[in-house]
C-alpha cells in the first residue's frame, strides 16, 4: 500500500478522533464497533426491507417518526404491526403532533384498538403555552427486536415509498444497521418515551439478550442525537467536525439548505485547504421559502470555490454527507437552524470505505442529472430576488 495512502488516512483519522473527543458528553460512548450497515437507497427499497423486518420480529418494534399518513403506505404499515401484536410482538409508536396534523385521528386509535401502545410527541397543551409548537421529533427511526435498526429520512407516506410518479415523490435514502450501535438507539427512545408519558418501559431480559448477542460487521458507527435540551448542538458539532477532517472530498446532499454562519465558514476553510466540496441541493421544495433562504448563501460558497448543483428530476429529501469516500454522515437533520436547535434529530456517522463507496455512487449519479449553478448566472438573478432573499434570510433562524 503506497505511503501517500497510508499519510492521507492516518491524517485524515487524527484530525477526526481530535475533534470527536467534544462532540459528546463525557460517560456516553463516542464509537460502537462490529456494526454491519446496509445502503438502500429509495423508497421501495427501503420499505420492502422495513416490512420484512416486521413480519419477521419475534419479541418488539419500536418506531419514531415524524410523519405518518393514512394513505397506501401507512396503511400498510398499520396492517403489519397489527399482524404483529396478534402474534405477540409489542410495538411501540411515537409519532410527532404536529408532523401528523394531517393524519386522521381514526388512524391511530384503530391502531390502539389493535394492541399498538402509542405516544403522540408534543401535544398541545395550555401548561406548555406557545413554545410547543415550535418542538419537532423529526427523528425516523425503526428497531425491530433490539438487533436491527432503521433509519435515514423516510416518513411513513406514499411520497416516501416510491409508489408516486419520480417527479411527485421525495428522493430520499436510508439505512439498515445491525450490531452494537443499535443499543443507543434503543436508549434515544426510551428517553422520548420516558419525556412524553413519564415511565420507561420494560422490555424484559429476552430484548436486553437479543440486543446483547447481535454483533457483527466491520463498520464503526457513531450516534449523534440532538434536542433542544442540549448545551451545544451535537447535531451541528457532528456536521463541523466531519468536514474539519476532511482532506480530499466533501459531498453534501441536503433538502432544506439554511446552514448559519459556522457551516458556510468550515465549508470555505475545506476548499480553501484544496478540498473538494459539491453540494447537491433542491431546484424545487416542498417549502419554497426554504429555496430563496439558501441561495441567499450562494455567491460566498461559489466564490470561495465550492461546487453548487440543484436537482430538478425529483424532490430532493436526502440528508447525507460523505467525507472522503470513507465516512458517511446520515440521518434525520437537515443543515438548518430547526435541526440543529429545536427538532429532536438523530444521524449516523458511519466509518465504512465499502458503505461509503455506495453513498458516492447514489450522489455522484444524482449530481450526474443535476444542474450545476455558476456563478455568473447566479449573479444575473433580478434585483426582487435578492431583496427577497436578504428579507426572508432574517428569519432563517426560524426555518
Amino acid at each position: 500500500m503506497p505511503n501517500s495512502y497510508l499519510n492521507r488516512k492516518y491524517k485524515r483519522s487524527s484530525r477526526l478522533w481530535r475533534l470527536l473527543k467534544h462532540l459528546r458528553p463525557k460517560g456516553m460512548p463516542l464509537t460502537y464497533r462490529r456494526n454491519s450497515v446496509e445502503l438502500l437507497p429509495e423508497g421501495r427499497l427501503f420499505f420492502q426491507a422495513l416490512f420484512s423486518a416486521i413480519r419477521s420480529a419475534e419479541h418488539s418494534i419500536l418506531l419514531e417518526y415524524y410523519i405518518i399518513r393514512a394513505d397506501s403506505t401507512g396503511s400498510l404499515v398499520a396492517d403489519e404491526l397489527s399482524k404483529a401484536v396478534a402474534r405477540g410482538v409489542r410495538v411501540m409508536l411515537i409519532y410527532d403532533y404536529i408532523g401528523c396534523l394531517e393524519t386522521p385521528t381514526a388512524y391511530f386509535d384503530a391502531l390502539a384498538m389493535n394492541g399498538i401502545e402509542l405516544t403522540p410527541f408534543n401535544a398541545p397543551s395550555f401548561k406548555k403555552g406557545l413554545r410547543w409548537f415550535d418542538r419537532r421529533d423529526h427523528r425516523k427511526i425503526a428497531i425491530i427486536d433490539g438487533h436491527t435498526a432503521f433509519l435515514g429520512g423516510f416518513n411513513i407516506s406514499d411520497k416516501y415509498s416510491g409508489v408516486l410518479e419520480k417527479s411527485l415523490g421525495f428522493r430520499d435514502m436510508g439505512f439498515r444497521i445491525n450490531g452494537t450501535s443499535v443499543r443507543e438507539l434503543i436508549h434515544t427512545f426510551f428517553e422520548t418515551w420516558q419525556l412524553e408519558n413519564g415511565t420507561i418501559p420494560q422490555l424484559g431480559d429476552s430484548f436486553a439478550d437479543t440486543a446483547h448477542r447481535h454483533r457483527h460487521g466491520k463498520a464503526n458507527v457513531v450516534i449523534v442525537s440532538g434536542s433542544p435540551h442540549q448545551r451545544t448542538s451535537y447535531i451541528r458539532n457532528a456536521f463541523l467536525f466531519s468536514i474539519a477532517s476532511a482532506t480530499e472530498e466533501i459531498i453534501i446532499a441536503n433538502p432544506y439548505f439554511v446552514p448559519g454562519p459556522r457551516i458556510i465558514r468550515a465549508l470555505l476553510r475545506a476548499a480553501r485547504r484544496g478540498v473538494r466540496v459539491r453540494l447537491l441541493l433542491p431546484a424545487r421544495s416542498d417549502v419554497k421559502v426554504v429555496l430563496l433562504v439558501g441561495r441567499s448563501s450562494y455567491s460566498a460558497l461559489l466564490h470561495g470555490g465550492v461546487e453548487i448543483y440543484e436537482m430538478d428530476h425529483e424532490i430532493l429529501h436526502a440528508k447525507v454527507m460523505l467525507i472522503d469516500g470513507e465516512r458517511t454522515v446520515i440521518g434525520s437533520a437537515n443543515l438548518d437552524q430547526r435541526s440543529f436547535h429545536r427538532n429532536f434529530e438523530v444521524n449516523a456517522m458511519i466509518d465504512s470505505s465499502s458503505f461509503g463507496n455506495e453513498i458516492g455512487a447514489v450522489l455522484n449519479h444524482d449530481i450526474k442529472l443535476a444542474a450545476r449553478v455558476l456563478l455568473e448566472h447566479h449573479e444575473r438573478r433580478g434585483v426582487l430576488t435578492k431583496l427577497l432573499e436578504k428579507l426572508i434570510n432574517l428569519f432563517g433562524w426560524f426555518l
